[in-house]
């Protein structure tokens, strides 16, 4: 397994454009499954995760078409199979994501119980009982999920006991091709969820209430072929942020979404940073001033990302000041902890609420990923400290962040990809 080596110390400086996102490609390249035609998405993030989906798609039929311009076309015209199978979901949770797009367009769909990063539980029991209100029946067997609506899906209401963005995505794709009308309350409300609505209604489905807690989805009777463009990645992007906070230096995201980062933008001026925001950049100017702790409770969006938790718990552990972390929304997100405090953190952790007391200087020390996030959290805390670190395991890092060591490198970090 590759491994980063990082020679911290250094302030960072320059200009970084920003990935498709992540989050919002993995369902737009599900929603393909439920087009007889051919789809084209631009803005692609090139990323381990993506390379998995479009696996998968692959294995189900769909012809898939990368140019070199970030673009995908896809054409499941071809689709051949409903399974998804253990082999590539195992390394991704995300591939959940395709079980409401087969069950939309073939009525039955097997997926494999989903792998990924090792979290927190994120159970699959909330899609299976929003699908169930749209006339689906479910049987898990063999460590699969077999779903089949054996008349169609039929409209109906849904209502999520817990806001769940898989669950969002998965239902309101499903009830783009059900008979009649479907509600869906309690809906996620993140960016990448109305990235996806937007994307679905480029293709001819009727939504309406996107970017709000409630969905109406007036059921056509297919999709036709289109084209879309993926959002910028709001969690690159606060990512960079933190790296230039963190190193008291200064740094302007190129081709971002501003209003998308409010809450990360919000906290980094409150730790001292200088934000300008215009059109589709956002610059960052620390002035050589070391940050300040800030308080964070992670929540769903609008609020605090679960998702720049980590970066946030790295940034305070080098800040002016003490500062506390709570996460609310996985119960196990906070391996990347006993790392850092192997690099001389001062943090202390009561249950899911990270404590920190900031240093000086973190010092140089052989650390390794757990999950994503840990490991942004991990090449931060890197950046910081004083001689060399060995991020192990960067495969996670793969998953979600775009050649980051060559950005990194463009600011003016020393970091460089060790192969094994």
């Amino acid at each position: 397994m590759d491994r980063f080596l990082i020679r911290g110390g250094r302030a960072l400086s320059g200009d970084v454009k920003v990935s498709g996102a992540k989050n919002a490609a993995l369902p737009i390249l599900a929603a393909a499954l439920m087009v007889p035609g051919k789809v084209r998405f631009e803005n692609l993030p090139h990323l381990n995760d993506v390379t998995t989906m479009l696996q998968l798609l692959g294995r189900m039929g769909v012809e898939v078409l990368l140019d070199d311009t970030g673009s995908v076309e896809l054409d499941a015209s071809t689709l051949n199979s409903v399974i998804a199978p253990y082999d590539l979901v195992r390394t991704m949770r995300a591939s959940i994501v395709v079980l409401g797009p087969l069950l939309a367009r073939a009525h039955q769909a097997e997926v494999s119980l989903p792998g990924g990063c090792a979290i927190g539980t994120r159970p699959v029991n909330l899609h299976v009982k929003a699908l169930e209100r749209l006339g689906v029946e479910f049987e898990v067997t063999d460590g699969y999920i077999k779903g089949r609506a054996p008349v169609g899906l039929v409209g109906g209401k849904v209502l999520f006991e817990k806001i769940t963005v898989t669950g969002t995505e998965n239902v309101l794709m499903a009830a783009v091709l059900a008979k009649g009308e479907s509600i869906i309350e309690n809906a996620a409300r993140e960016p990448e969820v109305a990235n996806l609505a937007d994307c679905l209604v480029a293709l001819g489905a009727k939504i309406d209430g996107i970017g709000t807690d409630t969905l109406r989805i007036e059921g056509v009777n297919a999709l036709h072929s289109g084209r879309h463009r993926i959002i910028p990645d709001r969690i690159e992007a606060g990512t960079f942020l933190v790296a230039a906070a963190a190193t008291t230096g200064s740094c302007t995201l190129i081709e971002v979404e501003p209003k998308h980062m409010d809450a990360t933008l919000l906290k980094l001026e409150e730790a001292g940073a200088r934000i300008e925001r215009s059109g589709t950049t956002v610059s960052l100017d620390m002035r050589g001033n070391r940050a300040k702790a800030v308080d964070i409770t992670t929540v769903e969006y609008p609020g605090f990302a679960t998702d720049m938790q980590a970066q946030f718990v790295a940034l305070n552990s080098v800040a002016e000041g003490s500062g506390r972390v709570t996460e609310t929304i996985f119960e196990n997100r906070m391996m990347h902890i006993p790392e850092m405090q192997r690099m001389g953190a001062e943090i202390d952790l009561y249950g899911s609420t990270a404590s920190t007391v900031g240093v000086n200087q973190l010092k140089g020390a052989p650390v390794m990923s757990t999950d994503l996030r840990a490991s942004a959290s991990l090449i931060l805390a890197g950046l910081v400290a004083k001689g060399e670190t060995i991020v192990d395991r960067i495969y996670h890092i793969d998953r979600g962040y775009e050649r980051i060591e060559e950005k990194l490198s463009n600011l003016g970090a020393e970091i460089i990809r060790l192969p094994n």
